[in-house]
């Protein structure tokens, strides 16, 4: 069985290409990196580090790599293969559109006709059929009709938390124990071949919302309050107790949102919670507050990890003051070296606060959150200036 995965970085390579290894493919990364894709192509294998106290490393063999400049070349990986899986970041999936219906193109014109599911493993709500779309628009349209009739795009949630990391080995990597990949199974085609550790499931939006209120919520949290305070860490971050306690607040307000909409036992999510603060606490994981916080203009977005839980709550009627202070944190982001940091402080200097909450993250003025953001954005960067 063939796989290609676009993105031969420490996700792709410690996480998705793993498991695709682990069930029998033999996986061919799309990578930009000119080293990786020759080490990839001479070593055909690397080596993956749990951060538990073991230290517990396997090797992970059939693999080889192919540079996406080499349209020709990926296109022709991407007519063979029976599966194809993204990790390049959701902003990416238009730069590997083109070569993904090249190959789709050269698939249908040839006597492969058998199954094909492209998965894009991203952190975004319905990444896969964000890449659908962006891979349609290159895609002839007098294929379209045979190319719904055997390629699937379904869409999945993954997490693992893998941080940067530099290595003697530029194949290595290291990550947590913990991992979860969900699959829409709906969207599947018939006698598709399961992927060991992969969860298929028929409703995939709990699981996606339970993933991003509260990984990629508290993740943020941490990352952005721990930057206010100097913090070069998350675990840093984590060992201050008003940091902690200020998660936990979060993780309570989101929890009730998930609890009360998905009607989910509170006993049974309070243990996810707790799972997930252990894991943001690993002593063998140290995880940089900058990587967790880059790009706050993203996160703030109306679909992301702050705004989205926090209009679901008012829907609903719930207070989320903590939530509510997570996005003032967010809006005081201003790391020089990141690109949006820098955009989303211009903004504001430029147009206020007020035309940032409405412009960007979708929430009018007349909203009464709006007020709320605006409130909680005065009272921390008062605090944050007399901090400093």
């Amino acid at each position: 069985m063939k796989a290609v995965h676009f993105g031969a970085g420490n996700i792709g390579r410690g996480f998705i290409g793993l498991l695709l290894s682990h069930a029998g493919y033999e996986v061919t990364f799309i990578a930009r990196n000119e080293k990786k894709i020759r080490l990839l192509q001479q070593q055909k294998q690397y080596s993956v580090m749990l951060a538990n106290e073991e230290r517990d490393t396997e090797i992970v063999n059939n693999v080889t790599a192919i540079s996406g400049k080499n349209k020709a070349e990926v296109a022709s990986a991407v007519a063979t293969a029976d599966i194809v899986t993204t990790a390049v970041g959701v902003t990416a999936l238009k730069h590997i559109a083109e070569s993904i219906a090249a190959g789709i193109a050269l698939r249908l014109r040839g006597t492969n006709k058998r199954p094909l599911h492209i998965i894009a493993c991203e952190n975004a709500i319905s990444g896969s059929t964000l890449l659908k779309r962006r891979v349609y628009e290159h895609l002839p349209a007098e294929l379209h009709q045979d190319a719904d009739s055997c390629v699937a795009f379904p869409n999945t949630a993954v997490d693992r938390i893998v941080p940067v990391q530099e290595h003697d080995d530029p194949l290595k990597v290291t990550v947590e124990p913990y991992f979860e990949w969900i699959v829409d199974r709906s969207a599947m085609m018939e006698g598709f071949q399961e992927i060991a550790g992969v969860k298929y499931v028929d409703a995939l939006e709990p699981y996606i919302e339970r993933k991003l209120f509260t990984v990629n919520t508290g993740h943020c949290t941490a990352a952005y309050h721990g930057y206010l305070e100097g913090y070069e860490t998350i675990q840093e971050a984590m060992a201050d107790s008003h940091i902690r306690s200020e998660l936990s607040q979060v993780l309570s307000e989101t929890g009730g949102i998930l609890t009360s909409k998905y009607h989910w036992d509170k006993k049974k999510h309070d243990r996810y919670v707790q799972k997930m603060m252990v894991r943001f606490t690993n002593p063998l994981l140290s995880d940089s507050v900058i990587r967790v916080g880059r790009s706050p203009m993203r996160k703030l977005s109306l679909n992301d990890r702050l705004v989205r839980p926090a209009l679901q709550a008012h829907g609903l009627g719930m207070s989320v003051p903590h939530l509510t202070s997570a996005i003032a944190a967010a809006l005081l982001f201003d790391y020089e070296k990141d690109e949006e940091a820098v955009a989303l402080q211009a903004a504001i200097a430029s147009s206020g606060i007020h035309d940032v909450i409405t412009a960007h993250m979708g929430i009018p003025h007349k909203h009464a959150f709006h007020q709320e953001i605006v409130d909680s954005y005065g009272a921390l960067k008062e605090s944050y200036a007399s901090h400093k």
